[in-house]
């Protein structure tokens, strides 16, 4: 039997014991967080994706030099708070939230000109959350952001997972999921 757990997104990759066998929830492999838990091989590649309200100026960003001077909002401990300091380096530190709902009303309320995250995040966001928002675009985070399934460090299951996930890549499983459910990267424009 599948019994499914809620767990805050900082305390999936804390240190200690779980409880859950495994966490599938977009988490970014990172090498701090390899330090305190097991992932499985990789299973997606995320763009980060900045998400902005259709009538804002912000709107018509074409590259990542016109973001600096925008407000940003970000979720703490996430790949994409990495990637607004490390790639846009905007002029003012961003807004930083404890949770990806804050972000979103921080948007919706217009405290923050922009929010930084995954692709298929702002993909979900635009079409369902805040409709009267866009993926204005998209760029690479530093290094990559691959998405494994998260285990409890030194897990037995973690073998077995990475097995499954390998399985399904050379399957070709992953691609069909990624293609059927994650819309298109190229629905977003590339943000040099």
């Amino acid at each position: 039997d599948v019994v499914w757990t809620v767990v805050p997104f900082n305390a999936s990759y804390a240190p200690g014991p779980k409880d859950f066998d495994f966490d599938v929830n977009q988490i970014s492999i990172t090498a701090d967080r390899e330090k305190q838990v097991d992932f499985s091989s990789p299973y997606y590649e995320a763009n980060q994706g900045i998400v902005v309200l259709k009538d804002s100026d912000a709107a018509d960003a074409e590259s990542l030099e016109d973001l600096k001077g925008l407000n940003i909002g970000v979720q703490i401990g996430t790949t994409s708070l990495d990637a607004v300091n490390d790639v846009i380096e905007p002029d003012s530190d961003p807004q930083v939230f404890d949770t990806s709902n804050d972000v979103v009303t921080a948007l919706k309320q217009g405290k923050v000109d922009a929010i930084v995250v995954d692709v298929p995040t702002g993909f979900y966001l635009t079409a369902v959350e805040i409709p009267e928002a866009t993926l204005a675009g998209q760029f690479a985070a530093p290094g990559g952001d691959q998405w494994g399934a998260l285990l409890e460090k030194d897990s037995a299951l973690t073998a077995c997972v990475s097995a499954a996930v390998d399985e399904l890549r050379d399957s070709g499983e992953l691609a069909e999921i990624e293609q059927e459910w994650i819309s298109d990267k190229a629905n977003a424009p590339v943000l040099e």
